[in-house]
């Protein structure tokens, strides 16, 4: 939706057990010093919106949704002279302060002490526009904002402020002296990971999942298949034991299911890594025993959410990898903004690893 009236419009989600509340909202005519007006081009649906719009995930209500996008500067207030109107950009999912512990010590500034996140926020925080199922967005001083290269398309871009970010933050955690992972889960950040993990030079990037149209994914993105159906895995993990016969050096959970990790556990080598990703949800209880990870020597982490220079890094990625791997097949085509119910039900169905809206 265009700026012509001085209008936004807006989707408000006020509970899951309600529909969808479209709005007309006045943009506002000034922006803060740091703050950033942008008009978004396109978002997409992440797992964790449909969390929390089927009621797996709770937030404050009223809120707008949506985390993960690309836009074009409006507005810019002061103590942003990198940026101008016009440009376009996508940004940082938290807003941090800079100053805590959390940001300068312990370098987690998606762990800040007065974190914001985008998509999370209720309406009655700030000036209301918090989230990416909107036209507009209003960026506060404490978010990273980066500078997009024409070569990446608005489908290609959206997601990397979310999916793409995160996964860059697990990988880099993997020793330079990883030979064979496993990748737990073919959706978005499984294929994001095989891609990374594949330009990094690791030999054997072995990808499991049980979902037909994401298994036919994987060997686009640089990975190994493995099936992971019942009738299937028997044969298929003796890849896994041929190529890494004492264990694979690490194994990315970013599936969400926490069944997955005793198998993980069994298949990785003395003294190897195992990262945590896609279990941000209370359902995650382990079957896990100490002694396991002791007698193991194994180094288990967690990964939420990434610090700025991961974003960098990840548009970065993309730039530098754009010809090699088929990005834009993983995003439909947008759906109006106005018919986000109508995209809501599309990702549900997972026949897309993300569900694309424009205003």
């Amino acid at each position: 939706m265009k700026n012509s009236n001085q209008n936004a419009f807006v989707k408000i989600f006020n509970g899951p057990d309600r529909p969808l509340q479209s709005e007309t909202w006045p943009l506002p005519e000034t922006v803060g010093a740091g703050e950033v007006l942008v008009e978004i081009a396109l978002a997409t649906i992440c797992g964790s919106d449909l969390h929390t719009l089927s009621g797996q995930r709770q937030v404050a209500t009223p809120t707008i949704l949506g985390h993960e996008a690309v836009g074009r500067i409006v507005k810019v207030g002061s103590m942003r002279e990198e940026l101008a109107p016009g440009d376009r950009v996508t940004w940082s999912i938290a807003d941090s302060c800079g100053t805590c512990p959390a940001c300068t010590e312990h370098k987690l500034p998606q762990k800040c002490q007065s974190l914001f996140k985008y998509g999370h926020a209720p309406n009655s925080d700030g000036t209301g526009f918090n989230g990416c199922y909107a036209s507009h967005i209003v960026l506060r001083q404490g978010t990273h904002i980066v500078k997009l290269p024409d070569s990446l398309s608005d489908r290609v871009v959206a997601p990397a402020n979310c999916a793409l970010a995160t996964v860059l933050n697990a990988v880099s955690r993997f020793p330079d002296s990883c030979q064979s992972v496993l990748i737990q889960g073919a959706g978005l950040l499984g294929l994001y990971a095989c891609a990374l993990l594949h330009e990094r030079g690791v030999e054997h990037v072995f990808c499991v999942d049980i979902q037909e149209q994401r298994l036919a994914q994987i060997e686009r993105f640089g990975g190994i298949l493995i099936d992971g159906r019942a009738e299937h895995y028997p044969q298929s993990r003796e890849k896994i034991l041929a190529a890494a016969e004492y264990g694979v050096d690490a194994v990315l959970e970013v599936a969400g299911v926490a069944a997955l990790v005793p198998e993980g556990i069994r298949l990785l080598r003395p003294g190897g890594y195992y990262g945590f990703v896609g279990m941000v949800h209370p359902n995650s209880q382990l079957a896990l025993t100490g002694e396991q990870i002791i007698r193991k020597c194994l180094t288990l982490y967690g990964i939420h959410n990434y610090a700025p220079w991961h974003l960098e890094q990840a548009v970065q990625f993309l730039q530098s990898s754009i010809d090699k791997y088929p990005y834009e097949s993983l995003v439909s085509a947008p759906f109006p903004l106005a018919k986000l119910e109508d995209a809501v039900k599309m990702a549900q169905t997972q026949e897309w690893c993300r569900v694309s809206v424009r205003a």
